[in-house]
């Protein structure tokens, strides 16, 4: 991996834009006096923001915070090479919790730099450890082939699972039970071929890292290209999952690194407020993850915590109490609060399902030792 230059300044924050008020001008003295108290219901506006400690429950919880800390676990989940499979790292993983239990799916590499899928499943954390895996190559639909950075869930119009990864191009097989390994569909392609803007930009990077979110109404495919875009192609929930097009350049900066890959969209629940975390590389070469906020999916992406200095995730914000395994916190996901396309996250305990590494590791990317682990936030706004 080459070392990245520095990160680019922390973009300016954002001016609060607050609504004009219009002072009526009150002449008569009775008047003025008559409208010294305002009528029940009257609207009253504040270029303050709201007190959240004295507002409604739901504004409260609502609330993600301008800077955030972390508490890791130590590795939960790590290779089990077994006669026909000679893992050497696990990474990349997506969760979600079915019928009382927790299903990672993650892509796994082999020693000879081959890339695949593996599934593990467990009622609580702290048997993660010890569950079995089930390789994907096993699946005589999914087979042998080059299959990575998975992205699970439920889509409730359709009544199926999707399990979306890259296999080159962005795909998906569907499963009637995220618990069951053998039962995904053989792959099925989102895009056939490289849309042109990506075409046009991506240089010597990759297409990479692909993630499905849904609204009301539309359906959004997020990709990156490690070369500093973040991309997004859209298709309707009733064309899903075909249709995608109209594929566009979502952000983008002059430092590759600061927008690499690895990006995940949620909605935080109970608003219309989407958080969007995205991998970079730091100046010191580890990697960590930068946030962004929204209004809708089709708003304008804010810088949340998004700097070196003030990063969503990096190991200057977390704690290891059991000691510090690794520097990078890097490929992974946030637990849901549903299981559903709409990727809902409930911003009170906010967790990471995250790769790792040992700080003193190097080599070729493929043999790269990475290990899960679960950040836990420590300063939620509720």
């Amino acid at each position: 991996m080459r070392r990245p230059p520095p990160t680019p300044p922390t973009p300016r924050a954002v001016r609060r834009r607050t609504r004009p008020v219009r002072l009526a001008v009150v002449l008569l003295l009775g008047l003025l006096m008559a409208l010294t108290t305002a009528p029940a219901g009257s609207a009253t506006t504040t270029d303050t923001a709201p007190d959240t400690a004295t507002a409604p429950a739901d504004v409260r919880a609502a609330a993600l915070p301008s800077s955030f800390q972390w508490s890791s676990s130590g590795q939960l989940i790590s290779p089990k090479p077994d006669g026909s499979h000679n893992i050497v790292a696990v990474k990349d993983p997506t969760v979600v919790q079915h019928d009382g239990r927790w299903h990672v799916y993650m892509t796994t590499a082999n020693t000879a730099g081959q890339w695949s899928l593996a599934h593990t499943s467990f009622t609580d954390w702290s048997q993660a450890a010890a569950a079995p895996h089930t390789y994907l190559d096993t699946n005589p639909d999914i087979g042998n082939r080059y299959a990575a950075a998975p992205q699970v869930f439920y889509f409730a119009p359709r009544d199926e699972w999707y399990l979306v990864y890259q296999t080159g191009l962005p795909s998906f097989s569907v499963n009637s039970d995220p618990g069951d390994p053998a039962g995904w569909s053989a792959p099925r392609n989102f895009q056939n071929s490289m849309p042109d803007i990506i075409r046009d930009n991506i240089g010597d990077g990759h297409w990479v890292d692909f993630w499905v979110i849904c609204d009301d109404t539309m359906c959004y495919l997020y990709s990156s290209d490690d070369n500093g875009q973040l991309y997004r192609a859209e298709t309707t929930i009733g064309e899903f999952p075909d249709g995608f097009r109209n594929t566009r350049i979502e952000l983008q900066d002059a430092n590759r690194y600061a927008l690499f890959e690895g990006s995940a969209i949620y909605r935080v629940q109970d608003t219309d407020t989407y958080l969007l975390i995205i991998e970079a590389i730091g100046s010191d070469g580890r990697r960590y993850y930068r946030s962004f906020t929204s209004q809708g999916l089709g708003g304008q992406w804010q810088p949340l915590a998004a700097s070196e200095a003030n990063p969503f995730a990096r190991a200057n914000n977390t704690a290891f109490p059991g000691g510090a395994w690794t520097q990078d916190i890097s490929h992974g996901e946030l637990i849901r609060s549903g299981s559903d396309q709409t990727m809902t996250i409930d911003p009170c305990r906010l967790q990471l399902l995250y790769q790792g590494q040992d700080p003193g590791a190097g080599g070729d990317y493929s043999q790269l030792p990475w290990r899960l682990g679960l950040l836990t936030q420590t300063n939620p706004t509720c």
